[in-house]
């Protein structure tokens, strides 16, 4: 199985996973970057995976349906409002496509009711994937456009609690602004520090930073160190409001990166 992330709009990823022949699509915000890849591989689409409504994970869904094999095999969360028919999806679900078994996942936060992806044990051996659109990004989360700070803290514990070896497909390039703040939460934080050097020369080459791993995440995330001492202390000189819990942490920390520059 190869997994492939296909750039679209400015800092989206499409991700594509296939064997040769055919292939997984996960959050086509646009259809041309899947369908240029499909010809350049020379693969059939066999399904299409959705997180959550946004536009720019579902706009290109319907100009991509007439390219699968079976139109139907369209997934996407039973809890969202979606411009295309899908099967409906909730957490504790399994389906198999393309040879994979697919767990799914409820992540609400970033929008009421997104959804991720697991593969726990890919077909080929390789390590699981995790695909989570907008909820966990490289050292940082999603916007809580819909959700609530426990509902965030509570999906980021659920897919914290994932293998540390699982790869973490993010839908968006935002890993270097991600780590600027991180290295404002925890200055002293090495693993920051050595992964911002090496994401940097990854973009210095045009090259993508995704996917990341949960172990690593673990290391340089601070909306997935809510519990540590740094973490908490350094949201509380930001915030004095901020308590001890780790979900009051949390908000604190969206909202001072969403203002954050």
């Amino acid at each position: 199985m190869e997994l492939v992330a296909l750039p679209a709009f400015t800092d989206n990823y499409i991700w594509m996973l296939h064997d040769g022949r055919e292939a997984i699509v996960v959050d086509p915000g646009e259809a041309a970057p899947v369908a240029d890849a499909l010809r350049a591989h020379g693969l059939g689409l066999r399904g299409i995976l959705v997180t959550h409504h946004h536009g720019d994970h579902v706009g290109g869904v319907a100009e991509l349906m007439p390219l699968l094999a079976d139109p139907t095999q369209v997934w996407g969360p039973a809890h969202e409002k979606l411009p295309i028919p899908v099967h409906p999806l909730n957490g504790g679900d399994r389906f198999a496509l393309l040879g994979q078994s697919v767990d799914v996942l409820d992540v609400p936060g970033h929008t009421a009711g997104h959804i991720a992806f697991v593969i726990r044990q890919p077909s080929d051996g390789s390590a699981p994937l995790l695909f989570c659109g907008d909820t966990l990004f490289s050292a940082g989360c999603g916007r809580l456009f819909e959700g609530t700070p426990a509902q965030m803290h509570e999906s980021l514990a659920r897919l914290a609690a994932l293998p540390g070896e699982t790869r973490v497909c993010c839908a968006h390039e935002y890993t270097l602004s991600n780590l600027r703040f991180a290295r404002t939460v925890e200055p002293h934080n090495e693993a920051v520090a050595r992964h911002e050097a090496w994401c940097q020369a990854r973009r210095d080459q045009q090259q993508p930073t995704l996917p990341s791993t949960l172990a690593l995440e673990l290391e340089i995330n601070p909306f997935l160190r809510c519990g540590h001492a740094s973490v908490r202390q350094a949201a509380q000189r930001q915030d004095p409001r901020v308590t001890d819990q780790p979900v009051s942490v949390l908000a604190g920390l969206r909202q001072w990166k969403n203002e954050f520059r």
